[in-house]
């Protein structure tokens, strides 16, 4: 059996925010998903896109439509998609509206990964996971959980995702 392969692409959000020592302020250098793959000793072939870096509170509809035109142009059946939380639900509308045919994991991380004490590691490694089981659908994946697009919500009091 041939070995299933994952595309995942990456949009920023905290998941891959770094603070910079000069301004004291959280910025945008590059993505950290090809080392946590290396550091979580990922075996699963997972191709890594470069979409964006970007906030989520400043990503606008036609990033959401270049999202959704990504998703539709991957090669691969499976996917996941780093994002800032504050508007991965948004987003995971947009994508559950416009793809039928694949199964979409959307993840992402409430401290940067370069923190040291981020989850974004282990919503990484859920989100691959859920993407390789899951049948055809969008789904978001935080803290071990997975909800279908339209039946999630960010709890911004607690911090946490939980079904609208």
């Amino acid at each position: 059996m041939a070995a299933m392969s994952v595309r995942v692409l990456v949009t920023g959000g905290t998941f891959d925010k770094d603070y910079d020592e000069l301004t004291g302020s959280l910025s945008f250098r590059r993505t950290h998903v090809p080392e946590m793959l290396r550091l979580g000793r990922c075996r699963l072939r997972a191709r890594v896109t470069t979409l964006m870096m970007k906030d989520s509170l400043f990503m606008t509809a036609a990033d959401r439509r270049r999202i959704l035109t990504a998703c539709r142009r991957a090669a691969e059946t499976r996917l996941v998609v780093t994002h800032g939380t504050d508007t991965m639900a948004q987003t995971a509308a947009v994508l559950g509206r416009g793809l039928t045919d694949k199964t979409v994991v959307l993840t992402g991380a409430m401290r940067p990964y370069r923190f040291g004490s981020s989850d974004g590691m282990f919503n990484l490694g859920s989100a691959l996971s859920f993407a390789q089981s899951l049948p055809p659908g969008v789904y978001v994946a935080m803290n071990g959980l997975c909800f279908p697009w339209d039946d999630v919500r960010k709890d911004r009091r607690r911090g946490v995702f939980v079904p609208k």
